[in-house]
Parts: C-alpha cells; sequence; structure tokens
C-alpha cells in the first residue's frame, strides 16, 4: 500500500469513528425527547454485553484436562463477589483479573 492510501485508509478510519462518536449526540439533541426504545437499549445493553462476553471468554473452558477451569472459575466468582459487595465495575473488572493471573499461577 503506497503512502496516499494509507493516509486516505487513516482518513477514512477516523471519519468513519468521530461519525459513530458524534452521531448520538446530533440525532438526539437536549431539545429534543430521547425515544423510549433508545433508553431501554441504554439499561437493557449492557448487562447483555457482559453476559456476552462472560460465555465468550468460559466457552473454551477445559473442564476435563489440567486443573479443570479452576483459576476461571475462582476469578469469576472473585469478579461477581467485589462486584456485590463494592458496587464499582472498575474495582471488580481489576481484582478479578488480579486474581487470574496469580491463579493461573499458582494452580
Amino acid at each position: 500500500m503506497s503512502i496516499p492510501e494509507r493516509i486516505l485508509t487513516i482518513g477514512i478510519c477516523a471519519l468513519a469513528t468521530m461519525l459513530t462518536r458524534f452521531a448520538p449526540f446530533l440525532l438526539f439533541s437536549e431539545k429534543r425527547k430521547t425515544p423510549a426504545y433508545v433508553e431501554y437499549l441504554g439499561e437493557a445493553l449492557p448487562g447483555a454485553i457482559f453476559a456476552m462476553l462472560v460465555v465468550y471468554c468460559l466457552r473454551s473452558l477445559p473442564l476435563l484436562s489440567g486443573n479443570h477451569g479452576l483459576p476461571e472459575l475462582l476469578a469469576v466468582g472473585c469478579t461477581v463477589a467485589i462486584h456485590l459487595w463494592k458496587r464499582s465495575t472498575l474495582l471488580s473488572i481489576g481484582f478479578g483479573t488480579a486474581a487470574y493471573m496469580i491463579l493461573i499461577r499458582l494452580l
């Protein structure tokens, strides 16, 4: 790919990213009420996305070999416990990741 093609590709990617980031602010201004389905999606999608990520991450859990997925299951349990205790997404993800990294070294 030549230099002008690279510049054009980067420019198109930057434009597409900016368009998707700015579109909600342009379509749903403060002057108009946000449609009910958009508010529903704002409430329902985060939980659905996290559930999908958990399923995706645990889809190839080795239940019949090695440590039988023990580090993964303990790290998920740690993440859930910390999130229920502190209600902080960043804290629970951070501690869950740290727990997993420690557990895969120890078990």
